[in-house]
């Protein structure tokens, strides 16, 4: 009996220092949202729903000498048109609004180019969706884009158009365009 005693006490520390320390997992979880808006980009640049202050490119006719009659240019952003990119299932329409000065000079153009130093001196012209300039673009009229979320490029074309009596210097307007999503 002793000698199984005596096994016995040899085996008690053992099993105490052979168990290891009991401890239990902790689990939980993190939540991860995002909320996306509408937006697009225009000629590379990121836009939110609401955003104000878009470059949508130059329509530059050049220089011409007071005697023309018309002239032809298209609205760049770069070497292109401008590009414009919505976000999927938004079908955004390009509304073409009023300049600074329509209504205003002599020709035939729905919109005017004030000369920037002699007070009631104009220049019309009109912008276009085709490059045969035949679809001339109304103030306030709309032009309809895909709605799939790809890259477009939008081509607006112009016209200007000469009258007697034009004042050389430099004449320039500011059209609004609004993208509605």
């Amino acid at each position: 009996m002793r000698k199984h005693l005596l096994h016995a006490t040899l085996l008690l520390p053992a099993l105490f220092i052979a168990a290891p320390p009991a401890y239990a997992d902790i689990t939980g979880t993190i939540d991860a949202t995002i909320t996306l808006e509408a937006g697009c980009i225009i000629n590379g640049q990121n836009y939110d729903d609401g955003s104000t202050g878009v470059d949508f490119g130059t329509l530059d006719f050049g220089t011409q000498n007071t005697l023309f009659t018309q002239t032809d240019a298209q609205v760049l952003s770069g070497a292109t048109g401008f590009t414009i990119q919505c976000s999927n299932g938004i079908t955004p329409t390009l509304s073409f609004d009023a300049g600074q000065n329509d209504g205003s000079g002599a020709g035939t153009g729905l919109h005017a180019m004030a000369h920037q130093t002699a007070a009631g001196q104009f220049v019309t012209y009109n912008l276009y969706s085709d490059a045969g300039r035949t679809a001339v673009i109304p103030v306030g009229g709309d032009i309809v884009l895909a709605g799939d979320g790809s890259v477009q490029t939008v081509n607006v074309y112009g016209r200007a158009f000469g009258e007697a009596g034009l004042t050389p210097g430099v004449y320039a307007d500011v059209v609004t365009v609004v993208v509605e999503l």
